[in-house]
């Protein structure tokens, strides 16, 4: 890997814990990049720091570096001092006794403060108190994984205790682990507030505090969660603050000057870290050549890890669908996608298993993923700031890159900006039929996608009920009544009246019963007692049924004899 990236400073130029420099060992790093060998000689001095670097560029290390020896530095002073002067004294009394001969063990000295820390250390956690004292905050789940695996290895040898919380997976497990008792805290703002608010962990002993991509921060919404955080913790006196964004913008210095301790600046511009080794490259095309194109660029690269960015999630999607379907294997991600699965897609990317990965700008930031070769905007960013977060993919720790963007109808008019904010003009060339691979719509994947109605499917197929007596209703319907679905109730005939001379006809036991419903006193006495019980039992029933059967009766009165 070439190392032009690196500085002459070497790390065991600082006066850092020989643990620190096992873990720096470990991990392959011997001398500084420019914003380690400037932020490191301030930081260690107790200076607060603002530094502004793209990712890539080694400022997680420059942050944990400091923030180990802080807490090593801070251990070692906490040696309780009655045990050294015990000891000094209890070498001193052995020296002086009749004889000459010292107490056993006295030659040796008082125990260094390494081997008293780790006897503190190895003390259970219920003995003693082990509240967060290092604060590492990270806009993105993905940075502060990566965040804590990096933790992980530079702190192999210190014996510190990590923690990592972030939303979208194992909530129980992350509160255990926390309330368990930690050294140094990793998380992002939401999940970690959701603890704090309900007292897992406190902040009062917190003496160092990290704020990664805090431009990002901004464009998240986080800020007011920020500023929750900060002001739960000591004053900016008595903790250090180190703050690192891509872009030092006013509001990100206003809160800098807030929340930290008058913090110096330091700025390490993009020409120095990633133009020089990374080729920019554009493309002229129509929109429904981005497709082909995209296909023919893919399929010339040779042992290349490919990232291509999107602007939304149908649209990555949609490309996504097309890669598989012409024989393109690759991974989408998007904000949505479940963490687990998401974690999932980054190992398999990172380790090559896949070659291509689709992606919206939620993975534009903080990821560190060695090794990717080329990166395509197939949609130009909104933000002329995203442009350089994305191809900050590649050509990371000194390594080359290739940046080739898509200049389509739909985001043309962003090109000027892009090349204005990054100061430099970017070659542009028409596409060649030859770069143009021929794709059938047909080839497309399509995603599978949940209906919003499935949780509904069982309701649909069954009738609607409007109350909680359906058997009535059904009986109501049966009976000719007109409900929801049910039969148009017939309008009542008139009777028709027998002519003058013609005798009644013999009423039927239906007809008597009508009669007496109509007229109790012309159907007889037995008639009348019938119909006072039957009004009893109506008034006894809701009022609103009692007008039903009365329609019904009234109905069924006026209703032609079958025998006229």
């Amino acid at each position: 890997m070439p190392q032009t990236h690196l500085t002459d400073t070497r790390f065991d130029q600082f006066a850092l814990h020989p643990s620190i420099l096992a873990g720096l060992e470990a991990a392959g790093f011997h001398f500084c990049t420019p914003i380690q060998a400037e932020t490191l000689p301030l930081a260690l001095a107790g200076q607060d720091v603002a530094g502004q670097a793209q990712t890539g560029t080694g400022k997680t290390a420059a942050f944990l570096v400091v923030a180990l020896q802080r807490l090593l530095e801070q251990e070692m002073a906490a040696v309780p001092a009655a045990e050294t002067m015990q000891a000094a004294s209890d070498t001193q009394s052995g020296a002086g006794l009749e004889g000459g001969a010292p107490q056993p063990g006295v030659e040796a000295g008082v125990e260094s403060a390494t081997e008293l820390v780790d006897k503190a250390r190895a003390e259970p956690v219920s003995s003693r108190a082990r509240q967060p004292r290092v604060l590492i905050l990270a806009p993105t789940r993905e940075l502060a994984v990566q965040i804590h695996k990096d933790a992980e290895l530079l702190a192999s040898h210190t014996g510190f205790r990590l923690g990592l919380v972030y939303g979208g997976t194992g909530y129980q497990a992350q509160r255990d682990e926390i309330a368990a008792g930690v050294d140094i805290l990793i998380g992002t703002p939401g999940r970690l507030i959701d603890y704090l608010k309900q007292r897992v962990f406190d902040l009062r002993q917190v003496e160092v505090v990290v704020l990664d991509e805090a431009d990002r921060m901004f464009d998240l919404g986080f800020i007011k969660d920020i500023r929750f955080v900060l002001r739960r913790l000591p004053p900016p006196t008595e903790r250090l603050g180190l703050l690192f964004s891509a872009t030092l913008s006013y509001r990100v210095m206003e809160l800098a000057y807030e929340h930290m301790n008058d913090p110096r600046m330091i700025e390490i511009m993009p020409e120095q870290v990633t133009a020089d080794r990374i080729t920019q490259k554009g493309y002229m095309v129509a929109n429904e050549e981005k497709v082909p194109l995209l296909i023919g660029l893919l399929r010339q690269f040779k042992d290349a890890r490919s990232m291509v960015f999107v602007n939304t999630k149908r649209e990555g999607e949609r490309v996504w669908g097309y890669l598989e379907g012409n024989g393109l294997k690759a991974a989408m991600l998007s904000g949505d996608v479940p963490q687990k699965k998401r974690l999932s897609l980054l190992k398999r990317f990172q380790e090559g298993e896949l070659a291509i990965m689709v992606a919206t700008d939620v993975a534009a930031r903080g990821l560190h993923i060695p090794g990717v070769t080329h990166v395509i905007n197939y949609d130009l960013p909104d933000d002329a700031e995203d442009y350089v977060h994305r191809i900050g993919r590649t050509a990371r720790a000194g390594e080359a890159g290739d940046a080739i963007s898509f200049v389509c109808e739909s985001y043309a008019m962003g090109w000027p900006d892009i090349e204005a904010f990054i100061g430099a003009r970017i070659p542009i060339s028409t596409v060649e039929p030859a770069l143009l691979a021929e794709v059938d719509p047909k080839t497309r994947v399509r995603v599978e996608r949940r209906s919003r109605d499935s949780g509904r499917e069982g309701r649909r197929g069954a009738p609607r009920e409007r109350s909680g007596r359906p058997g009535d209703r059904a009986a109501g319907r049966a009976a000719g009544g007109r409900g929801r679905g049910g039969t148009r109730r017939e309008p009542p005939t008139k009777r028709k009246q027998p002519e003058a001379g013609q005798a009644h006809p013999p009423a039927s036991p239906a007809a008597s019963d009508d009669l007496a419903a109509v007229n109790p006193v012309a159907a007889g006495p037995e008639a009348q007692a019938a119909v006072s019980t039957t009004a009893s039992s109506d008034a006894e029933a809701p009022k609103k049924r009692r007008r039903r059967r009365s329609r019904r009766r009234s109905e069924a009165a006026t209703e032609p004899d079958p025998q006229v």
